[in-house]
């Protein structure tokens, strides 16, 4: 399958279960909001460029925004994430490693504790900007630091549960012929 058409899908797939699947659980004490649909994100291929995963982000975040009446929220954390992943990549991983031999990060081509790494730093910062631009509407700061803390475990558990229940076949590449 291309790896256009297998993003279109996953694209579609995350914000299908989001809307219909996620969004529909009660929140616990409204501390914990589960959201995994930013994993299209830290999915994308290693070699797409910066501005064509920001733009990648904010549609996603944009057609989340549609289905929540959330009037950006979404999209600003998304495209800030998307900024940020190439860098935490570079940092996590060497030039010469999983970057140029994978198609696309995940435990099997990062590791499991680079990996793990990449996607609590992007889940923190997901849900850190997200509910702070919440938490200027309502007010309580207490209650951003904790509902921050909250859902970005259960989002990890779930990214976590995700990721090994749905294992993405990724060849080995090598430079031979």
């Amino acid at each position: 399958m291309s790896s256009l058409i297998k993003n279109i899908i996953r694209f579609c797939l995350f914000i299908l279960v989001q809307v219909f699947v996620l969004d529909q659980i009660p929140p616990l004490h409204q501390l914990v909001t589960p959201y995994i649909y930013f994993l299209f994100i830290l999915w994308l291929p290693f070699k797409m460029g910066r501005r064509m995963q920001m733009l990648l982000a904010f549609a996603l975040g944009f057609t989340l925004d549609c289905f929540t009446n959330s009037y950006g929220l979404h999209a600003a954390a998304c495209v800030l994430i998307a900024y940020l992943r190439p860098f935490l990549i570079n940092l996590l991983i060497s030039q010469e490693g999983a970057e140029s031999n994978y198609h696309e990060p995940s435990i099997q081509s990062m590791g499991f504790t680079p990996y793990l790494t990449y996607a609590t730093i992007l889940t923190f910062i997901h849900h850190t900007l997200l509910f702070f631009l919440q938490a200027l509407q309502t007010g309580g700061y207490f209650y951003f630091v904790l509902k921050t803390l909250t859902s970005t475990a259960i989002s990890l558990l779930i990214i976590l549960i995700v990721e090994l229940l749905f294992v993405r076949k990724q060849r080995f590449r090598t430079n031979t012929i």
